[in-house]
């Protein structure tokens, strides 16, 4: 066992990330030990996306890939494509194995000799910020989204267990600390059905929790939901500035009610634009980020309208833009009003222009500020400058030594350029 040799391979979200540390770290501390890049593996483990057709056809191309570079090697696949369909996976070549459930995990690994099963991880790879699973599950029913057909069990971590492994990852050198799930905003309902609200635990009761612990970090929140953004998530937030990332990526998809509520959304544009107000009087400063779905079936121009006005009153410092795609097995996919490509593809390259400017409006606002930097890597044919990302999620260039690279630097805001903020001293 000590010289069998494993490749894990990540598709898809930051809860997807996670869960493959924490089955690389259960099974290199039975004795496997990683592969190099060009070394073949005897152990490949593959966790896939199905979020989209392309998730699905890039999960099979992966598996056939590492099929060919490692004839010898026994693969094991898990993920949401592994969830939906284990039989179209478990015909690939190589595929000895498909984990159609992710509470399978500890079996999986006790089948692959591990003994000790680890209940979180204690690094996360080269990189400078870790992901921190803290809840598994979605209950909502959006039109567009397969995510709660394979995860449908809601699910949140033991509060005492997350405070430990962010401990450890602390004292590991993690200098960023992003807090992800299924379903963010949901940490802690399952504990609390039956209990009095006096006694519930939120969201908020864990970003207080990590936001006192000892070291040098910072927290971050992943993808929220906009009636999850509660006054007393704001509250922490506010209370702990120094310590929590005044960036809140809270998910809108459209800014038109015809369209939320063909999607199954559970607010109004007005809604979420006064959830976004309180975020912006709460925090200073704040970046709000999103997901918008451009050319969902029956989106009207006056629909796209509606999102690009939501979009100007928000002021997003940056918007992921999805063309509509049919997923197979959602309400959507069977809608009426499918649009074609074109159509699509020019709403997208609209609303692109419409976040470079809100982007470079946004930037322009934090000039002089104040802002807390992870020094991430050294600009090519540069001997002293770097680039990072603040922590209102914006990429800044600094004068910085390879010392610095994976620390915190406070820095000044200065003029922006090329979507990225330059450091106008360093404080």
């Amino acid at each position: 066992m000590g010289s069998s040799k494993l490749k894990t391979v990540t598709l898809g979200c930051k809860v997807n990330q996670y869960e493959t540390e924490l089955v690389r770290e259960g099974l290199v501390g039975s004795g496997y030990v990683d592969a190099g890049e060009n070394e073949p593996a005897d152990l490949c483990v593959v966790n896939t996306c199905t979020v989209t057709a392309e998730g699905d056809a890039k999960s099979r191309k992966t598996i056939r890939h590492l099929a060919r570079r490692n004839p010898a090697a026994r693969i094991v696949v898990m993920g949401c494509y592994a969830t939906r369909d284990p039989d179209a996976l478990s015909r690939l070549p190589g595929v000895v194995e498909v984990v159609t459930d992710k509470r399978e995990i500890p079996d999986l690994l006790g089948r692959f000799g591990v003994v000790d099963i680890p209940t979180g991880i204690s690094s996360f790879g080269d990189r400078h910020r870790a992901y921190v699973k803290v809840q598994d599950g979605c209950l909502l029913r959006c039109s567009f989204c397969i995510i709660p057909q394979v995860r449908p069990h809601m699910a949140s971590r033991p509060l005492d267990e997350i405070v430990a492994e962010v401990r450890n990852l602390i004292a590991a050198g993690y200098r960023e600390i992003v807090l992800t799930g299924i379903h963010l905003g949901h940490y802690g309902v399952d504990f609390n059905r039956g209990r009095p609200k006096s006694e519930w635990t939120r969201l908020s009761h864990l970003v207080e929790r990590l936001a006192v612990l000892p070291g040098e970090f910072r927290l971050r929140l992943s993808s929220i939901e906009a009636t999850e953004v509660t006054r007393e998530l704001l509250a922490a937030m506010h209370t702990h500035a120094d310590r929590v990332a005044p960036h809140l990526h809270i998910s809108m998809q459209s800014g038109s009610d015809d369209v939320l509520q063909r999607m199954r959304r559970r607010w109004g544009r007005q809604r979420y634009l006064d959830r976004c107000a309180l975020v912006q009087d709460t925090l200073d400063r704040p970046a709000i980020t999103t997901d918008i779905i451009v050319g969902f079936p029956g989106e009207t121009e006056a629909d796209f309208a509606d999102t690009v006005e939501v979009a100007q009153q928000v002021g997003f410092s940056k918007i992921h833009i999805f063309p509509f795609s049919a997923r197979r097995g959602t309400p959507a996919a069977e809608m009426p009003g499918q649009l074609p490509k074109q159509v699509k593809q020019d709403r997208g390259r609209a609303l692109a222009k419409v976040e470079s400017a809100l982007r470079a409006k946004y930037y322009a606002s934090l000039q002089g500020a104040k802002l807390n930097v992870l020094v991430e890597s050294r600009l090519p044919q540069t001997s002293d400058l770097a680039v990072g990302t603040s922590c209102r999620y914006a990429a800044v260039e600094l004068p910085a030594t390879s010392d610095d690279e994976g620390q915190l630097v406070q820095v000044i805001a200065g003029a922006s350029h090329d979507e990225r903020i330059r450091a106008a001293s360093i404080c």
